[in-house]
């Protein structure tokens, strides 16, 4: 039973193999909307003011790739083995891999208000889309500092 239990650690790799394809079909996906963009750009000299909004959408793209690449490294280093990372992305614990994926998820979140903030349909919807988007920003934070304290 011990044998089974021990090698059942090897069921995370689904979750790996499963992130690291989610990952690199979004950094392939980011990549073929940049030139896409970069392509209608040029096309309209610069002129079609949604660009920006193009450009702010292929930021978020990359993040999702970075988060889903991230979490793949994270739960490989937590129950398979250690690879050979930059420091800063080094998982020791859940808790180092909430954290790193917190801080991504809010940079998403604030790209996505940047988003609805330059289209700016509805003062108020944007209004309690940022105060929302804050919430959460707040929780997520707090839970970065308090959560790992034992």
């Amino acid at each position: 039973m011990k044998k089974i239990i021990e090698q059942s650690k090897n069921l995370v790799l689904i979750a790996v193999f499963s992130s690291l394809l989610a990952s690199a079909i979004a950094f392939v996906l980011g990549f073929v909307k940049t030139l896409t963009v970069i392509t209608e750009i040029i096309m309209n000299y610069g002129k079609e003011p949604f660009a920006t909004i193009e450009l702010i959408e292929l930021m978020d793209i990359f993040l999702i790739a970075t988060v889903l690449f991230i979490f793949s490294m994270g739960m490989y280093e937590l129950f398979i083995d250690s690879v050979n990372l930059p420091e800063w992305l080094i998982i020791r614990n859940l808790h180092d891999l909430k954290i790193k994926l917190s801080s991504v998820i809010i940079l998403v979140m604030s790209i996505t208000f940047l988003k609805h903030l330059v289209k700016w349909d509805d003062a108020q919807g944007t209004f309690f889309f940022g105060l929302a988007i804050a919430v959460v920003t707040g929780s997520l934070i707090a839970f970065g500092y308090f959560g790992g304290k034992d």
